[in-house]
């Protein structure tokens, strides 16, 4: 069933009813010919030394052409090439999987699952940015001279129709920003003048909404809706959206490795995949949301663990769907920075916002912050933020910056499967990247409480209090708001309840049961 939600951008899944053909599918390979050169840049080689990452390994050389022509010999047309996973896909015929079974160099045949649905909003509304741009202490970046200068960022996405016409995008083009794109649905388009002029689906435009949600400014309004204002771009299109209605992890893939072998070291990707494909026995299922399943996730650990890449990711909008409620993938992946998003006054989880599974050993999503048209702009925003960050200290690897980023959110340390370890704040943020040999200043505390109620006082200037209540320290039963009287909050324990986390925005307090 496809759901509209609020009329707005976000992506989301088609249940496994809807049918249609597929037949795409990952060749895995063998080994690689040791003789081939890395194809990687020396940006790229620069990048990885400054990180003390390997400079180059295996993953970095090519596919072996012989095994190509060999596959070619087999009327089997490649559609994309990757050196990360040393595996190509091509569509295939069930007498062609058979065929390509028994070629020695091939080690397995995986069906390419997924697929994702972007609904389209007024293209006339005013930016709904701003609120988060309040949330998340942008004007501390903006004060401090941080914009993104210098930083280049790497967007996969769906499209990005009209984006050169966008006013909160003008200062790009207008001063070259788009180094270059491609387009891995319809390559013709990428070399031409049409990549931003053709539409071909209502997707087109989500890309351009993303750019939007990471860079955009409107200066003849003193309007702004992203933090990296003066960043560089690579864009890559990956998805068709609504037309093949298939999975396109391979595209994702190829224009993951084209990003890293220029050099990119932060991507935004707000696309996310879990079901959807013809035969439902080969859906995704929950359990495989572990980060180590879906070839995507894979990728995305390779881009993370030993290329240094940040991959900011869409943690998902299906948190209010009874059958699925968790992330999708890569946001599963432990090396992205999975985003989740808020609720704009409360900054508890907005309904939409998928969850982490608890299987998971790790916390999903890593942070969260204000979007009302989904985790597809929720996502950019951070990216925007991690930007600033580059710009104030290059030298950060990813997981530093991912560290400051969940440090300086407001909840940390006490983190939770809802919203992760909550909105990250710029203030915090930038003490940290400012005075790195201190002890960051603890907004936290932890109290003992037994029985079966607790009340205690609390500072804050509000009358309502989100509080997660928790069955651990990570995995929340339910979440609500909480009336105060007199300045005190009285919890009431819920069956299985250890730990209640009370929400005050500039202070957490954790509550911990005997």
């Amino acid at each position: 069933m496809i759901n509209f939600r609020n009329s707005g951008w976000l992506f989301f899944w088609v249940c496994s009813t809807v049918s249609f053909a597929q037949s795409k599918y990952w060749i895995f390979l063998k080994d690689k010919n040791p003789h081939d050169a890395p194809a990687v840049s020396r940006q790229t080689i620069e990048n990885r030394e400054k990180q003390g990452l390997v400079r180059f390994d295996e993953s970095d050389s090519p596919v072996q052409a012989s095994y190509l022509q060999s596959l070619q010999n087999q009327n089997i047309k490649v559609v994309q090439k990757s050196k990360w996973l040393n595996a190509v896909s091509a569509h295939l015929t069930q007498e062609q999987i058979l065929a390509v079974k028994r070629l020695p160099f091939v080690t397995k045949i995986q069906p390419i699952n997924g697929q994702f649905y972007i609904a389209k909003t007024d293209r006339n509304r005013r930016s709904t940015m701003a609120p988060v741009m309040t949330q998340v202490q942008a004007e501390e970046f903006k004060k401090a001279g941080f914009t993104g200068k210098n930083v280049t960022i790497g967007v996969i996405d769906a499209g990005f129709l009209e984006a050169p016409s966008s006013n909160l995008l003008k200062h790009l083009f207008d001063r070259n920003a788009i180094i270059d794109k491609r387009d891995y649905v319809n390559p013709p388009l990428a070399i031409s003048d049409k990549f931003y002029t053709t539409p071909e689906t209502f997707s087109d435009f989500h890309g351009t909404e993303v750019m939007s949600a990471i860079s955009g400014t409107n200066r003849n309004e003193t309007q702004q809706s992203g933090m990296a204002t003066d960043a560089k771009f690579y864009l890559a299109r990956t998805d068709h959206g609504t037309r093949e209605w298939r999975g396109e992890e391979d595209n994702w893939v190829a224009a993951m490795e084209w990003m890293d072998s220029l050099g990119v070291r932060l991507i935004n990707t707000s696309l996310g995949y879990a079901q959807g494909f013809t035969d439902p026995n080969e859906n995704y299922q929950i359990t495989q949301m572990d980060g180590q399943t879906s070839v995507i996730s894979r990728a995305a650990q390779i881009a993370s663990e030993q290329k240094g890449i940040l991959v900011v990711v869409s943690a998902g909008n299906e948190g209010d769907d009874p059958s699925w409620r968790i992330i999708s993938t890569p946001a599963d992946a432990q090396g992205v920075l999975a985003v989740g998003a808020t609720n704009q006054r409360f900054w508890n989880r907005i309904g939409y916002s998928s969850i982490g599974p608890e299987f998971l050993p790790y916390l999903k999503p890593n942070v969260s912050c204000f979007s009302l048209y989904g985790t597809s702009l929720s996502a950019p925003v951070i990216t925007g933020f991690a930007a600033c960050l580059m710009q104030a200290n290059p030298t950060l690897t990813n997981k530093q910056i991912i560290s400051i980023i969940e440090k300086s959110a407001h909840l940390y340390p006490y983190g939770n499967n809802f919203i992760g370890y909550g909105v990250p704040l710029a203030s915090r943020a930038l003490a940290m990247i400012q005075n790195p040999n201190e002890s960051p200043i603890s907004y936290a505390k932890e109290v003992k409480a037994s029985g079966a109620s607790y009340s205690l006082k609390v500072a804050t200037g509000n009358d309502l209090v989100s509080v997660f209540h928790k069955k651990n320290d990570k995995h929340v039963i339910s979440q609500e708001l909480l009336r105060l009287k007199e300045g005190q909050i009285t919890l009431q324990r819920k069956e299985g309840e250890t730990h209640t986390t009370i929400d005050l925005k500039n202070e957490v307090i954790e509550v911990i049961w005997d």
